[in-house]
């Protein structure tokens, strides 16, 4: 049990409390079994990040439909230089997909929602981040378990604290893992004996398509598509919940976005749709429920899937 609590205020954090509170989770990372030395090294120079504080508190609340969101999310821009960096690492990425039953250029796609392809990851300490998050208090547990398992990152010397770098959250490198997913699904790929997804391109696509791999990803499949939904359609059968065959959307009236019929291949799968009846409608395959695993939004995995059918229509 924690022997300081938080002093929580209505608009901000008492910060006269957080070195206190680092001493403490120095005496529960030892109880963890991180050696003293790595914690040392981890809590060198621990800040207090107002700015998590903040970001975690005041994030944005507005209105927006996928035909708002899609144009800034996967901008053309953006597109093209998927189709570059595919052609760039195409070697290392087909070998890296064939091994792992991953398509690639649902890889890059990862790679370029997350942190436009490496190019922006995020400059906050993890340590200090979590432990800043932690100590805010209202969501103390989780944030306290990632830092542990941050420590653990660094113990089995996988990066140095001052390169272990990610959001305000605590996600970190080119896959933008948060700790629990770097020790579940983070893989060294490049066979150097420590796992970078911060640098090593072979580790970040190889840690992406372990990920996608580990919780079911079918390569034979596509995420989904667009589609035409009939006029009165049962809204009763939306949501993932529901998986019909693609044979039995067409006999409901389903069609593609482009009014032809649905593919003759027999795929179960459901029907998404995101803004309400009025908006965008998909049909969902298997692989948008593994996508949901790596981020729990509809819009998230469009954004993905969106991105990886262009950059396979570019290449």
């Amino acid at each position: 049990m924690l022997l300081w609590m938080p002093a929580v205020h209505a608009n901000d954090v008492d910060e006269a409390g957080y070195p206190a509170y680092v001493e403490q989770l120095k005496v529960e990372a030892l109880e963890h079994g991180i050696s003293a030395s790595a914690i040392e090294r981890a809590f060198e120079d621990v800040r207090f990040y107002e700015r998590a504080v903040s970001a975690d508190r005041n994030q944005p609340e507005f209105t927006i439909t996928l035909d708002t969101y899609l144009p800034r999310a996967v901008p053309d821009w953006k597109v093209q230089q998927g189709i570059r960096k595919y052609e760039e690492h195409k070697e290392l990425l087909d070998r890296i997909g064939a091994e792992y039953g991953v398509q690639p250029r649902f890889i890059v796609a990862l790679w370029g929602i997350e942190t436009n392809y490496g190019g922006y990851t995020g400059n906050f300490r993890v340590i200090s981040a979590l432990a800043t998050l932690a100590y805010e208090g209202r969501r103390e547990e989780f944030f306290k378990r990632q830092l542990m398992q941050a420590l653990e990152i660094i113990d089995a010397g996988h990066i140095e604290p001052e390169q272990m770098r990610g959001s305000w959250a605590g996600a970190m490198g080119q896959t933008q893992f948060m700790p629990s997913s770097f020790l579940s699904y983070a893989v060294d790929g490049d066979g150097d004996g420590k796992i970078d997804i911060w640098n090593s391109y072979a580790d970040v696509f190889s840690s992406a398509a372990n990920y996608l791999a580990s919780v079911g990803w079918d390569e034979s499949k596509t995420w989904g598509r667009q589609v035409r939904l009939p006029e009165n359609f049962a809204t009763d059968l939306v949501g993932l919940g529901t998986k019909k065959q693609l044979s039995e959307w067409q006999e409901l009236g389903i069609r593609r976005f482009d009014g032809s019929d649905l593919p003759s291949r027999d795929i179960p799968a459901s029907v998404i749709i995101p803004d309400g009846v009025d908006g965008r409608a998909y049909l969902a395959y298997h692989n948008w429920d593994v996508l949901m695993r790596w981020n729990r939004s509809n819009y998230f995995v469009v954004a993905v899937g969106h991105l990886a059918d262009r950059i396979q229509m570019g290449r």
